[in-house]
Protein backbone atom coordinates (compact mmCIF):
# COMPACT_ATOMS: atom_id res chain seq x y z
CA UNK A 1 0.00 0.00 0.00
CA UNK A 2 1.36 3.45 -0.93
CA UNK A 3 2.17 5.93 1.80
CA UNK A 4 -0.13 8.98 2.23
CA UNK A 5 1.13 12.04 0.38
CA UNK A 6 1.23 14.02 3.62
CA UNK A 7 3.86 11.62 5.00
CA UNK A 8 6.03 12.08 1.90
CA UNK A 9 6.09 15.90 1.93
CA UNK A 10 8.37 17.56 4.46
CA UNK A 11 8.96 21.30 4.72
CA UNK A 12 12.08 20.49 6.72
CA UNK A 13 13.45 18.65 3.69
CA UNK A 14 12.36 21.17 1.03
CA UNK A 15 9.51 23.52 0.11
CA UNK A 16 9.86 22.67 -3.63
CA UNK A 17 7.89 19.87 -5.35
CA UNK A 18 7.38 18.75 -8.95
CA UNK A 19 3.89 17.40 -9.66
CA UNK A 20 2.61 15.62 -12.77
CA UNK A 21 -0.98 14.69 -13.58
CA UNK A 22 -1.92 12.65 -16.65
CA UNK A 23 -5.18 12.14 -18.50
CA UNK A 24 -6.76 8.73 -18.00
CA UNK A 25 -5.18 6.09 -20.26
CA UNK A 26 -2.84 8.96 -21.26
CA UNK A 27 -5.34 9.85 -23.97
CA UNK A 28 -5.10 13.19 -25.73
CA UNK A 29 -8.07 14.61 -23.83
CA UNK A 30 -6.54 18.09 -24.00
CA UNK A 31 -5.21 17.85 -27.56
CA UNK A 32 -6.44 16.51 -30.88
CA UNK A 33 -8.22 13.16 -30.97
CA UNK A 34 -6.80 11.46 -34.07
CA UNK A 35 -9.62 8.90 -34.07
CA UNK A 36 -12.52 11.35 -34.12
CA UNK A 37 -10.75 14.45 -35.44
CA UNK A 38 -12.08 16.54 -32.55
CA UNK A 39 -9.72 19.13 -31.12
CA UNK A 40 -9.54 19.81 -27.39
CA UNK A 41 -6.59 22.22 -27.39
CA UNK A 42 -8.71 24.84 -25.63
CA UNK A 43 -8.67 22.67 -22.53
CA UNK A 44 -4.98 23.43 -22.11
CA UNK A 45 -6.01 27.04 -21.56
CA UNK A 46 -8.57 25.89 -19.00
CA UNK A 47 -5.83 24.15 -17.02
CA UNK A 48 -3.43 27.09 -17.24
CA UNK A 49 -6.12 29.57 -16.14
CA UNK A 50 -7.25 27.41 -13.22
CA UNK A 51 -3.66 26.75 -12.17
CA UNK A 52 -2.90 30.46 -11.92
CA UNK A 53 -6.25 31.18 -10.27
CA UNK A 54 -5.65 28.61 -7.51
CA UNK A 55 -2.16 29.97 -6.89
CA UNK A 56 -3.80 33.24 -5.88
CA UNK A 57 -5.87 31.42 -3.26
CA UNK A 58 -3.40 28.87 -1.87
CA UNK A 59 -0.10 29.56 -0.11
CA UNK A 60 1.61 27.78 -2.99
CA UNK A 61 3.85 29.59 -5.47
CA UNK A 62 4.19 28.42 -9.06
CA UNK A 63 7.83 28.12 -10.09
CA UNK A 64 7.27 26.45 -13.47
CA UNK A 65 4.50 24.75 -15.42
CA UNK A 66 3.79 23.20 -18.80
CA UNK A 67 0.37 22.08 -20.01
CA UNK A 68 0.67 19.39 -22.66
CA UNK A 69 -1.93 17.48 -24.70
CA UNK A 70 -2.35 14.58 -22.28
CA UNK A 71 -0.67 15.73 -19.06
CA UNK A 72 0.68 18.73 -17.23
CA UNK A 73 3.66 19.54 -15.02
CA UNK A 74 3.87 22.10 -12.24
CA UNK A 75 6.73 22.95 -9.87
CA UNK A 76 5.33 24.33 -6.61
CA UNK A 77 6.86 26.17 -3.66
CA UNK A 78 5.08 25.77 -0.33
CA UNK A 79 4.94 29.25 1.20
CA UNK A 80 4.40 28.38 4.86
CA UNK A 81 5.35 31.88 6.04
CA UNK A 82 2.59 33.38 3.92
CA UNK A 83 -0.03 30.98 5.26
CA UNK A 84 0.97 31.56 8.88
CA UNK A 85 0.76 35.33 8.38
CA UNK A 86 -2.85 35.26 7.19
CA UNK A 87 -5.44 36.68 9.56
CA UNK A 88 -8.57 34.71 10.43
CA UNK A 89 -10.49 36.81 7.91
CA UNK A 90 -7.99 36.07 5.14
CA UNK A 91 -8.13 32.32 5.78
CA UNK A 92 -11.93 32.29 5.74
CA UNK A 93 -12.18 34.48 2.63
CA UNK A 94 -9.71 32.27 0.75
CA UNK A 95 -11.53 29.08 1.76
CA UNK A 96 -14.84 30.57 0.67
CA UNK A 97 -13.40 30.99 -2.83
CA UNK A 98 -13.24 27.18 -2.93
CA UNK A 99 -16.16 26.07 -0.76
CA UNK A 100 -19.22 27.53 0.96
CA UNK A 101 -17.62 27.07 4.34
CA UNK A 102 -19.70 26.52 7.47
CA UNK A 103 -22.73 28.40 8.85
CA UNK A 104 -20.34 29.87 11.41
CA UNK A 105 -17.87 31.13 8.79
CA UNK A 106 -20.74 32.52 6.72
CA UNK A 107 -21.96 34.52 9.72
CA UNK A 108 -18.38 35.72 10.31
CA UNK A 109 -18.09 37.05 6.74
CA UNK A 110 -21.40 38.88 7.17
CA UNK A 111 -19.82 40.62 10.18
CA UNK A 112 -22.37 39.16 12.57
CA UNK A 113 -21.37 39.13 16.23
CA UNK A 114 -19.98 35.77 17.37
CA UNK A 115 -19.87 34.65 21.00
CA UNK A 116 -16.48 33.78 22.46
CA UNK A 117 -17.16 30.04 22.16
CA UNK A 118 -18.26 30.44 18.54
CA UNK A 119 -15.17 32.46 17.70
CA UNK A 120 -12.96 29.84 19.35
CA UNK A 121 -14.65 27.12 17.30
CA UNK A 122 -14.15 29.14 14.11
CA UNK A 123 -10.46 29.52 14.98
CA UNK A 124 -10.22 25.73 15.24
CA UNK A 125 -11.90 25.28 11.85
CA UNK A 126 -9.68 27.95 10.28
CA UNK A 127 -6.56 26.19 11.58
CA UNK A 128 -7.54 23.15 9.51
CA UNK A 129 -8.37 25.33 6.49
CA UNK A 130 -5.05 27.16 6.80
CA UNK A 131 -3.22 23.81 6.67
CA UNK A 132 -5.22 22.73 3.63
CA UNK A 133 -4.47 26.02 1.86
CA UNK A 134 -0.78 25.14 1.88
CA UNK A 135 -1.33 21.46 1.07
CA UNK A 136 -0.25 20.28 -2.40
CA UNK A 137 -2.77 17.43 -2.43
CA UNK A 138 -5.64 19.84 -1.85
CA UNK A 139 -4.30 22.14 -4.55
CA UNK A 140 -4.08 19.31 -7.09
CA UNK A 141 -7.52 18.06 -6.08
CA UNK A 142 -9.10 21.49 -6.67
CA UNK A 143 -7.37 21.79 -10.02
CA UNK A 144 -8.11 18.32 -11.35
CA UNK A 145 -11.70 18.06 -10.14
CA UNK A 146 -12.74 21.37 -11.70
CA UNK A 147 -11.15 20.53 -15.07
CA UNK A 148 -12.72 17.03 -15.05
CA UNK A 149 -16.19 18.48 -14.40
CA UNK A 150 -15.75 21.07 -17.15
CA UNK A 151 -14.55 18.48 -19.67
CA UNK A 152 -17.30 16.01 -18.81
CA UNK A 153 -19.93 18.72 -19.26
CA UNK A 154 -18.49 19.54 -22.65
CA UNK A 155 -18.45 15.87 -23.66
CA UNK A 156 -21.88 15.16 -22.18
CA UNK A 157 -20.55 12.22 -20.20
CA UNK A 158 -19.36 11.12 -16.78
CA UNK A 159 -16.31 9.22 -15.66
CA UNK A 160 -12.66 9.75 -14.83
CA UNK A 161 -10.64 12.34 -16.70
CA UNK A 162 -7.34 12.03 -14.80
CA UNK A 163 -5.30 9.05 -13.70
CA UNK A 164 -5.98 8.24 -10.04
CA UNK A 165 -3.11 9.98 -8.25
CA UNK A 166 -0.77 12.70 -9.34
CA UNK A 167 2.94 11.89 -9.20
CA UNK A 168 5.39 14.11 -7.42
CA UNK A 169 9.10 14.55 -6.75
CA UNK A 170 10.68 16.45 -3.85
CA UNK A 171 13.38 18.82 -5.14
CA UNK A 172 15.98 18.84 -2.37
CA UNK A 173 18.59 21.37 -3.53
CA UNK A 174 19.29 24.13 -6.05
CA UNK A 175 20.57 21.77 -8.72
CA UNK A 176 17.46 19.61 -8.52
CA UNK A 177 15.25 22.70 -8.63
CA UNK A 178 16.99 24.22 -11.67
CA UNK A 179 17.08 20.89 -13.52
CA UNK A 180 13.41 20.21 -12.88
CA UNK A 181 12.23 23.71 -13.81
CA UNK A 182 14.14 23.56 -17.08
CA UNK A 183 12.82 20.04 -17.74
CA UNK A 184 9.27 21.33 -17.29
CA UNK A 185 9.77 24.51 -19.32
CA UNK A 186 11.32 22.54 -22.19
CA UNK A 187 8.55 19.92 -22.40
CA UNK A 188 6.98 21.32 -25.61
CA UNK A 189 10.38 21.46 -27.33
CA UNK A 190 11.21 17.91 -26.29
CA UNK A 191 7.79 16.81 -27.62
CA UNK A 192 8.38 18.77 -30.86
CA UNK A 193 5.32 20.93 -30.19
CA UNK A 194 7.41 24.13 -30.31
CA UNK A 195 10.77 25.25 -31.67
CA UNK A 196 11.72 27.82 -29.04
CA UNK A 197 10.84 28.56 -25.39
CA UNK A 198 9.10 31.79 -26.37
CA UNK A 199 6.76 29.94 -28.75
CA UNK A 200 5.95 27.22 -26.20
CA UNK A 201 2.28 27.86 -25.47
CA UNK A 202 0.83 27.20 -22.02
CA UNK A 203 4.19 27.26 -20.26
CA UNK A 204 5.72 29.37 -17.54
CA UNK A 205 8.81 30.06 -19.65
CA UNK A 206 6.72 31.74 -22.36
CA UNK A 207 5.08 33.92 -19.71
CA UNK A 208 8.44 34.78 -18.11
CA UNK A 209 10.06 35.68 -21.44
CA UNK A 210 7.11 37.87 -22.42
CA UNK A 211 7.35 39.85 -19.17
CA UNK A 212 11.17 39.96 -19.27
CA UNK A 213 11.01 41.80 -22.59
CA UNK A 214 9.47 44.67 -20.63
CA UNK A 215 11.91 44.30 -17.75
CA UNK A 216 9.31 42.67 -15.50
CA UNK A 217 8.55 39.34 -13.86
CA UNK A 218 5.05 37.80 -14.13
CA UNK A 219 3.09 38.47 -10.91
CA UNK A 220 1.40 35.04 -11.13
CA UNK A 221 4.73 33.18 -10.82
CA UNK A 222 7.28 32.83 -8.02
CA UNK A 223 9.91 35.47 -8.84
CA UNK A 224 13.62 34.97 -9.37
CA UNK A 225 15.42 36.58 -6.44
CA UNK A 226 19.06 35.83 -7.20
CA UNK A 227 21.73 34.60 -4.80
CA UNK A 228 20.05 33.19 -1.67
CA UNK A 229 23.06 34.20 0.44
CA UNK A 230 22.31 37.88 -0.04
CA UNK A 231 19.67 39.88 1.80
CA UNK A 232 16.91 39.53 -0.80
CA UNK A 233 13.15 39.06 -1.01
CA UNK A 234 11.80 35.52 -0.99
CA UNK A 235 12.06 33.92 -4.42
CA UNK A 236 13.87 31.44 -6.62
CA UNK A 237 17.59 31.24 -5.80
CA UNK A 238 18.75 32.14 -9.33
CA UNK A 239 19.08 35.23 -11.49
CA UNK A 240 16.33 35.45 -14.10
CA UNK A 241 18.80 36.23 -16.90
CA UNK A 242 20.96 33.23 -15.98
CA UNK A 243 17.95 30.92 -16.02
CA UNK A 244 16.65 32.23 -19.35
CA UNK A 245 20.10 31.70 -20.91
CA UNK A 246 20.18 28.19 -19.48
CA UNK A 247 16.77 27.27 -20.89
CA UNK A 248 17.60 28.81 -24.28
CA UNK A 249 20.90 26.89 -24.49
CA UNK A 250 19.26 23.65 -23.35
CA UNK A 251 16.45 24.07 -25.86
CA UNK A 252 18.88 24.52 -28.73
CA UNK A 253 20.78 21.41 -27.67
CA UNK A 254 17.54 19.42 -27.51
CA UNK A 255 16.42 20.61 -30.96
CA UNK A 256 19.78 19.80 -32.49
CA UNK A 257 19.97 16.52 -30.52
CA UNK A 258 23.46 17.34 -29.26
CA UNK A 259 24.58 14.21 -27.46
CA UNK A 260 28.30 14.56 -28.23
CA UNK A 261 30.07 17.90 -28.62
CA UNK A 262 28.86 20.66 -26.30
CA UNK A 263 28.99 24.38 -27.09
CA UNK A 264 31.92 26.24 -25.55
CA UNK A 265 29.61 29.11 -24.59
CA UNK A 266 28.02 27.41 -21.60
CA UNK A 267 25.48 29.24 -19.44
CA UNK A 268 27.22 30.61 -16.30
CA UNK A 269 24.60 29.05 -14.02
CA UNK A 270 25.90 25.56 -14.84
CA UNK A 271 29.30 26.44 -13.40
CA UNK A 272 27.79 28.06 -10.29
CA UNK A 273 25.70 24.98 -9.58
CA UNK A 274 28.63 22.71 -10.45
CA UNK A 275 26.65 20.72 -13.01
CA UNK A 276 28.42 18.88 -15.81
CA UNK A 277 26.85 20.05 -19.13
CA UNK A 278 26.53 16.50 -20.49
CA UNK A 279 24.80 15.38 -17.30
CA UNK A 280 22.55 18.44 -17.54
CA UNK A 281 21.37 17.51 -21.04
CA UNK A 282 20.75 13.94 -19.89
CA UNK A 283 18.54 15.28 -17.09
CA UNK A 284 16.64 17.44 -19.55
CA UNK A 285 15.66 14.32 -21.44
CA UNK A 286 15.16 11.87 -18.57
CA UNK A 287 14.32 13.79 -15.38
CA UNK A 288 11.08 11.92 -14.59
CA UNK A 289 12.35 8.44 -15.42
CA UNK A 290 15.77 8.95 -13.77
CA UNK A 291 14.43 9.83 -10.32
CA UNK A 292 11.70 8.56 -8.02
CA UNK A 293 10.18 10.76 -5.31
CA UNK A 294 13.37 12.41 -4.00
CA UNK A 295 15.71 14.42 -6.23
CA UNK A 296 18.99 15.95 -5.11
CA UNK A 297 22.61 15.29 -4.19
CA UNK A 298 23.29 12.09 -2.25
CA UNK A 299 23.62 13.89 1.10
CA UNK A 300 20.36 15.80 0.46
CA UNK A 301 18.52 12.53 -0.24
CA UNK A 302 19.95 10.92 2.91
CA UNK A 303 18.87 13.87 5.05
CA UNK A 304 15.38 13.85 3.54
CA UNK A 305 15.01 10.12 4.16
CA UNK A 306 15.90 10.62 7.82
CA UNK A 307 13.34 13.43 8.17
CA UNK A 308 10.66 11.32 6.48
CA UNK A 309 11.52 8.23 8.52
CA UNK A 310 12.39 6.19 5.43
Amino acid sequence: MGRPRKSLISLEATPYYHCVSRCVRRAFLCGKDERTGRCFEHRRQWIEDRLLELAEIFALDICAYAVMSNHYHVVLHINAAQAEAWTLREVVDRWHQLFKGSPLSQRFTRNETLHAAELARLEEIATEWRARLMDISWFMRMLNESIARQANREDGCTGRFWEGRFKFQALLDERALAACMAYVDLNPIRAKMADTPETSDHTSIQRRISEAQDGKQPPQLFPFAGNPRESIPVGLPFQLQDYLELVDWSGRCLREDKRGAIDEQLPPILERLQIDPRHWLYLNRNFESRFKSLVGAAHSVRNACEQLGR
